[in-house]
């Protein structure tokens, strides 16, 4: 590993960081002992102190370990939007010694499957409009969901507000009956009392999942201490402080939102404006009256926020920095931020990295760059066949060793010994990004040795999408690629040939408006191109980047 990165490393920092020997449960008792009366969530003007959400925890905790029989070690499945139920679930789930399964809500029902039966979980808690997905699921007595908990976002708007809500947390409360169910206040009003911490550094914490190559979705094991590891990163690599006051708008199921915009403030006991739904002119507003001095974001939350003609309207002078990664900032977009003095720090990280592996110096950020190996992280280029490092300056694939590497796949060694291996006693991370390194030791991404789509940040993995689509009748084949997007900075192309007997009776729409009912709107086709045939190779297999290439062209 080359040391060249040395020269730029943030002043006064160390190289490697003391890692707390606790789990994150410990960190909810630090905060709210220490301020108790501090608000920790603002959430459209109605605030939660430390002390409450503590309390909040507690309770829910209760109700999972004495009437859902959540024990160490179980699986707890989350599913819902950016909410207090969110972090507060989350908190109460590992206060119940139990392990976080976030679910993107964009997901639906058929989807929802893969989650429950790979995961175990026998219990979910969720956001009530989700509840039509779950149905199919709890029908039966022998289903493997037993306890299910809706919560209402309305419950946590407690106070009148001028801010902009979104509809769906306007929705009033819905009776739900059904003999697996139970409302989130019904349960937290039983103030049932948990039992002990039992969980340590090394007991597993959460398992955000992420696809892959084989088209089903991957759990990631992270435990309390991989997780510790990327919060307390952001701690010190930003110098963050208790006074700080953050904007939390990235979802927080993932990794990213999880840990800039809830972990992170937790363990810190800063204050976080939590907001449900991306919305520039409220993001400005909130900055305005919350002196905000940071929030997490992709680019196109940038560029859209920028674009605003009423941004100038705003007092955004508190605003210092913002830190993302996902797709490249725009050059112009990133000086743009300069000019208003504020820093956009771009970053690196994956699922199975808990968040990021690299990061730039905030005194010496390049732009689209993604960084260099930040705390105790061994980061190299090399060749994705040989494993060996790469000329400075030539393309390879990043692999990652540091204290966030996950511990594997949930019930997938295969994949596991395949994305973890051993070179000098150390454990790597096969990454499948090929990047290059810079004369400064800085990393820059070139390519995906994977095949993946990003669009707008969110990953979608073409073959989980060609399975979905050959369930539609009128599909004989099908083969995902991206196309240039102004906005998303990639979309989702579908390439399909039909059945002979649906030609001239089935149109693109059609095909994009099932698939936006079958699967999460980010990884449904907007775009769809009916072909003759698919060019194979010798094996049949279907040559994706021969049309990816030709698409690139094209465009």
């Amino acid at each position: 590993m080359s040391q060249r990165h040395s020269a730029f490393w943030p002043h006064k920092l160390p190289k490697q960081l003391s890692l707390p020997k606790t789990s994150l449960s410990y960190n909810v008792e630090v905060s709210a002992t220490r301020y108790p009366d501090k608000t920790f969530i603002r959430y459209y003007d109605t605030e939660i102190t430390f002390a409450q959400f503590r309390q909040e925890t507690l309770d829910l905790a209760g109700y999972l370990q004495h009437k859902c029989g959540v024990k160490k070690g179980d699986r707890v499945l989350l599913y819902m939007q950016n909410c207090p139920q969110f972090i507060i679930s989350y908190y109460g789930i590992l206060r119940a010694n139990a392990v976080v399964v976030p679910i993107n809500p964009m997901n639906l029902a058929n989807e929802l499957e893969h989650y429950i039966t790979d995961s175990g979980a026998s219990t979910l808690i969720l956001s009530q409009e989700l509840f039509d997905n779950v149905k199919p699921h709890i029908q039966h007595e022998n289903d493997q969901l037993k306890h299910v908990i809706v919560s209402c976002y309305k419950d946590y708007l407690r106070v009148h507000t001028d801010l902009k809500i979104p509809d769906i947390l306007n929705k009033p409360k819905e009776s739900l009956e059904h003999p697996k169910t139970i409302l989130w206040s019904d349960a937290l009003n039983l103030k049932i009392t948990p039992g002990l911490i039992t969980t340590g550094p090394e007991d597993l914490c959460v398992m955000p999942y992420t696809s892959g190559t084989t088209g089903n979705p991957k759990g990631c094991m992270h435990t309390h201490e991989t997780v510790m590891s990327t919060l307390c990163a952001y701690e010190t690599w930003f110098a963050t402080n208790v006074e700080d006051t953050r904007l939390a708008v990235l979802p927080l199921f993932h990794v990213t939102g999880m840990q800039s915009g809830m972990n992170e403030p937790l363990y810190t006991g800063s204050t976080i404006v939590l907001l449900s739904r991306w919305d520039r002119d409220l993001a400005a507003q909130c900055i305005e009256r919350y002196k905000i001095s940071t929030f997490g974001c992709i680019p196109t939350m940038i560029v859209d926020f920028l674009a605003n003609p009423k941004v100038s309207d705003y007092d955004i002078s508190s605003l210092k920095r913002m830190n993302g990664g996902g797709t490249a900032m725009p050059e112009a977009i990133a000086q743009k931020l300069l000019d208003l003095g504020i820093t956009f720090v771009e970053g690196y990280g994956l699922s199975e990295t808990i968040a990021p592996s690299h990061l730039n110096p905030p005194e010496r950020a390049k732009k689209q760059c993604l960084g260099i190996p930040i705390f105790g992280v061994e980061s190299r280029v090399v060749d994705p066949l040989t494993l060996e490092e790469v000329a400075n300056g030539e393309i390879g694939e990043i692999i990652i060793s540091g204290p966030q590497v996950f511990k594997g796949y949930w019930n997938n060694p295969q994949a596991s010994s395949e994305a973890l291996i051993e070179i000098g006693g150390r454990i790597f991370l096969k990454t499948g990004d090929l990047a290059r390194e810079d004369e400064d030791g800085y990393f820059f991404m070139v390519d995906r040795l994977k095949r993946m789509i990003n669009a707008s940040g969110f990953k979608v993995w073409p073959a989980e999408v060609e399975l979905m689509l050959y369930k539609h009748p009128a599909i004989q084949e099908a083969c995902i690629i991206s196309s240039k997007d102004a906005y998303r900075g990639e979309t989702v192309k579908a390439l399909v040939v039909l059945r002979p007997e649906f030609k001239g009776q089935i149109t693109q729409q059609e095909i994009m408006d099932w698939a936006a009912g079958e699967m999460a709107i980010y990884k449904a086709p907007k775009l769809v191109e009916f072909i003759d045939h698919l060019p194979k190779s010798g094996s049949g297999k279907i040559l994706w980047r021969q049309l990816q290439i030709q698409e690139n062209q094209a465009n």
